[in-house]
């Protein structure tokens, strides 16, 4: 990354929702990033919307290290640390273990490519009234709400819901697909 994020701490520290906005479009697709290994083992969304939740918290009692990005490595180190929670609660395993240089590897990464979040949106946009309400409740959610709460938010039954979240993700990688997003190479896998 060739920003020092942390250009927005002292706004942050203050309380300004608008700089943890800015830091957070920044911040996001490295904290996200770094979750990769976790993706088919834990609900990486509600561990990521968690861990920035947890960084505004803690923000006011940051402290520099003198290193750049100090708050994004914090963003990291939480969003990891309820992963691999999360891992152990549900004694599943990751695709390949946590590494440091993951980290580092990440604060490196070029940003997200817009076009892909360009197709990725377009492809939201298509998708059918139900399917795309259970996905974004549940992506607006970012796990603070489990399924049988936003079912009942959309007056849905569960399982109609968790069959109209289905249909959504699979309707979303199709057209993905048809549109030459390559998932596997977008993900890393």
């Amino acid at each position: 990354m060739n920003v020092d994020l942390d250009i927005h701490l002292a706004p942050i520290v203050a309380g300004d929702t608008v700089a943890f906005g800015r830091w957070l479009a920044g911040a996001e697709p490295t904290v996200r990033l770094t979750l990769r290994s976790f993706a088919t083992v834990v609900d990486v969304e509600a561990v990521l919307q968690e861990s920035l939740l947890r960084v505004w918290q803690v923000a006011p009692r940051f402290e520099r290290d003198g290193r750049e990005n100090g708050l994004l490595r914090l963003a990291i180190r939480i969003a990891r640390n309820l992963a691999v929670s999360e891992v152990r609660r549900t004694k599943a395993r990751p695709a390949d273990q946590y590494d440091e240089d993951t980290t580092e590897d990440a604060l490196d990464a070029p940003p997200p490519d817009p076009l892909l979040r360009k197709h990725i949106a377009d492809c939201r946009n298509k998708l059918p009234a139900k399917p795309r309400q259970a996905l974004e409740a549940r992506l607006a959610s970012g796990g603070g709400d489990d399924d049988v709460q936003l079912a009942t938010a959309l007056n849905m039954r569960l399982n109609t819901f968790l069959q109209n979240f289905t249909r959504a993700r699979k309707l979303l990688a199709d057209c993905l697909k048809r549109a030459g997003v390559v998932l596997d190479a977008e993900l890393g896998l």
